[in-house]
């Protein structure tokens, strides 16, 4: 008998050592989605970049997360995931790649995660397909290519719902409080979107473990002060700091990282506080929904319009953006409307809701026959942990006000879960012809091959009507094969089930390599035959794939080889010029901006994240050689126009109204002061990003001497059309 057991336990060890095979190709798949071609991207999230830029030049820079070399004003976010970028980059050198690597592995880190956490209590197939899930989830890939901060965010979630399954196993308070601890990390990477996992966490330790009520509540309160104090560490070391000792707190109203956390990157983001009132209160949410609609514009090499494309224009971009605080039948970026079936609306369902209805089978699965009270198995216990992270989260994306498509990642890891759970499951009940439970199957393959095709079907003139006809057929024959075939067990009938996964996979599989297909916006990622033009949804007038986005405009990335005016975008309404998306800080003409907001489609780099931005050379060429000594090379509105000069340079330059010119950081006083002591004396205007520096903005444009277009214009340059006229460069010297 001992020698049985030993025998036994030897088998286990060699089992738990040995390296799945079935798993090296998911990983691989995993790895190309992430990583090809990411160093073609050179900027990247140009507002991230120079701020990794910046970080490189200095602690001060580095611990605050300054946007710029000066230390003028910090970027939007807290620091954790910059720190992680800069260290990538100082490494590896300071190249747009460098930048994004960190979150490529952090996207191939999210899918290995998920197959050890589904693989211990639902099995080694289960773990096999929910990483394979998570792989070709389209949203995961195009924002793990980028260096926005969600894929981060969730890898480092899913390393606390590691820990918390293993407080769980072993009965150490440790591993809780490293949990929670991980989840304060978490919030100082893009604060209160970090706490949409806390029900989960709650819900699964109480359930799950078998320690008195008393100590359950001991414990979480503990873990939970833990963690309270990890997520506002940052935060009140910077809030308590002189403010003339650190850079204003970009995106905040009052210079404060807790206002941040709870209003611009908190409450904001539920209400959709998209106020065009100007009300300093009611601005932070509306000032990023303006500039990051802004910066998906691109260049247009008209520079006339005929009243007849104006008006056609403007009909055709009044049905698919309408300006912040307005509606329109796909939503504010093509996020849908609020209701209980935003998911599987245009714009979001082509991201995330490939196999929701396989998910929802598989949890009514699941959780058959559950008694309210228990007790309950270990995978009924896990699989409350994944339906308390689902719910509250699509809940939350159900009835937010604002938002982007790429935020949908925080929906990947329960969806995967549960479809790798699900399917070996559900594949169970059929097979043991479980009732009523054995339908299950072939309903899930059903309503999800309808579901597939409904989210396909606005993109038949990009991909075509067969794959669209493929899968609807192919998934209607296997669900009604199965169904027939209940009574029988055989191999055909495995492979009939093994091939109904490969077809709810294939197209999602496609749609996450389309940003590599088409190309995809680091500013704001997502997925789809469109994924360049960085606002997801189904085309509207394009003529191709590569000419999709709204109303056919070139995404970025691609030139401008079209000049229609129905390539323009109607802009955000209280600009003086309705017939132009103007970019903050710029206009709709990029050949006269500081920066150039057109990639040269002969060159191998792509200069994407809604900042294409080319540095204008004779400006930058007159800046330098006219500087005497001044701390910044120039000043400008809003980042727009100064992230490229800073990525280029390293020099500093002055965001004055911080991320799109709405912060109130600078008084007239204050910018007198900076010009007496020789810190600034150029100042590039145009007609957005204003805010709340409409003061400053009118006393530099009158107590200054405008430089003569000529001396920093290139030859080639037509004029620059903004909401408040042309884009002019001021020089202001006083004694």
């Amino acid at each position: 008998m001992k020698h049985m057991n030993s025998e036994v336990k030897e088998e286990r060890t060699s089992n738990k050592n040995r390296i799945d095979l079935f798993l090296v190709p998911i990983v691989l798949i995993a790895a190309f989605l992430n990583l090809f071609k990411i160093w073609t991207d050179e900027y990247a999230n140009a507002y991230y970049t120079a701020a990794v830029k910046s970080m490189l030049q200095s602690f001060h820079n580095f611990f605050y997360a300054s946007f710029d070399p000066g230390g003028y004003v910090t970027i939007d976010k807290p620091p954790v995931v910059f720190w992680i970028q800069t260290i990538s980059a100082k490494i590896f050198g300071f190249h747009g790649w460098s930048v994004i690597l960190p979150q490529a592995l952090a996207g191939i880190g999210s899918v290995l995660l998920l197959y050890v956490l589904v693989k211990r209590t639902f099995g080694v197939w289960a773990g096999r397909f929910a990483a394979l899930a998570m792989a070709l989830t389209p949203i995961v890939p195009a924002v793990s290519r980028t260096n926005n901060i969600d894929s981060m965010l969730v890898f480092t979630l899913l390393v606390a719902t590691w820990m918390l399954f293993r407080a769980v196993r072993t009965a150490k308070f440790g591993w809780v409080l490293a949990a929670f601890a991980m989840i304060g990390v978490a919030f100082n990477m893009k604060m209160l979107q970090a706490y949409m996992v806390l029900p989960a966490f709650y819900v699964f330790y109480v359930v799950a473990t078998k320690i008195t009520w008393k100590k359950k509540v001991a414990f979480l309160t503990t873990a939970t002060t833990l963690m309270l104090a990890v997520s506002v560490s940052w935060a009140v070391v910077v809030d308590s700091t002189s403010a003339d000792k650190r850079p204003y707190m970009g995106s905040s109203q009052t210079n404060s990282v807790l206002e941040l956390a709870f209003g611009y990157n908190g409450i904001n983001r539920l209400t959709g506080n998209t106020s065009v009132t100007g009300s300093s209160h009611k601005q932070p949410a509306q000032t990023e929904q303006q500039t990051a609609s802004s910066e998906t514009k691109q260049s247009s090499n008209s520079s006339a319009d005929s009243s007849q494309s104006s008006n056609q224009r403007k009909s055709s971009s009044s049905q698919k953006m309408q300006a912040p605080g307005g509606g329109n039948q796909n939503g504010m970026f093509n996020t849908g409307n609020p209701g209980p079936f935003r998911l599987f609306q245009k714009g979001l369902s082509d991201q995330i809701s490939w196999l929701l209805p396989f998910v929802i089978f598989s949890i009514v699965g699941l959780f058959a026959g559950v008694k309210f009270k228990g007790p309950y198995t270990t995978k009924q216990k896990e699989s409350l942990f994944w339906l308390a992270w689902l719910l509250p989260v699509a809940v939350f994306f159900s009835i937010a006000g604002f938002f982007h498509q790429y935020y949908l990642i925080m929906l990947a890891p329960p969806i995967a879960a549960f479809a790798g759970a699900g399917a070996v499951a559900l594949w169970s009940m059929y097979k043991q012809h479980n009732g009523w439970k054995s339908w299950l199957l072939p309903g899930g393959i059903l309503t999800t091959a309808a579901l597939q095709v409904y989210i396909m079907s606005p993109y038949v003139s990009s991909i075509g009507a067969a794959p669209i006809a493929g899968v609807g057929a192919l998934g209607v024959i296997l669900a009604l094969v199965l169904a027939v075939r209940k009574q029988r067990k055989n191999s055909l009938t495995n492979y009939l089930g093994a091939a109904a996964m490969v077809v709810l996979l294939a197209m999602p599989a496609y749609w996450a390599m389309t940003p590599i297909i088409y190309g995809g916006n680091s500013m704001l990622p997502s997925a789809g035959p469109d994924s360049s033009s960085g606002m997801g949804g189904p085309p509207s007038t394009a003529t191709n794939s590569k000419q999709s986005g709204f109303n056919g405009m070139q995404p970025p990335g691609s030139s401008s080889g079209n000049s229609s005016s129905n390539n323009q975008m109607q802009p955000p309404s209280g600009s003086s010029n309705s017939g132009q998306m103007q970019m903050p800080g710029g206009s709709s003409n990029n050949s006269q901006m500081p920066n150039s907001f057109s990639s040269k489609s002969s060159s191998s780099k792509r200069k994407s994240g809604g900042m294409n931005a080319e540095v204008n050379q004779k400006l930058l060429n007159y800046l330098t050689k006219n500087n005497t000594g001044e701390k910044y090379l120039f000043a400008t509105t809003d980042s727009t126009s100064a992230a490229p000069y800073i990525i280029k340079t390293g020099k500093p330059v002055m965001a004055m109204g911080g991320f799109s010119g709405s912060d109130p950081i600078l008084t007239v006083s204050k910018l007198k002061a900076m010009i007496k002591k020789g810190e600034v004396k150029y100042f590039y205007l145009s007609g957005m990003g204003k805010g709340g520096q409409s003061d400053v903005i009118t006393w530099i444009k009158e107590n200054s001497k405008e430089i003569p277009s000529s001396k920093w214009q290139s030859t080639s340059s037509s004029a620059q059309q903004g909401p408040s006229g042309n884009g002019t460069l001021y020089e202001i010297t006083l004694k």
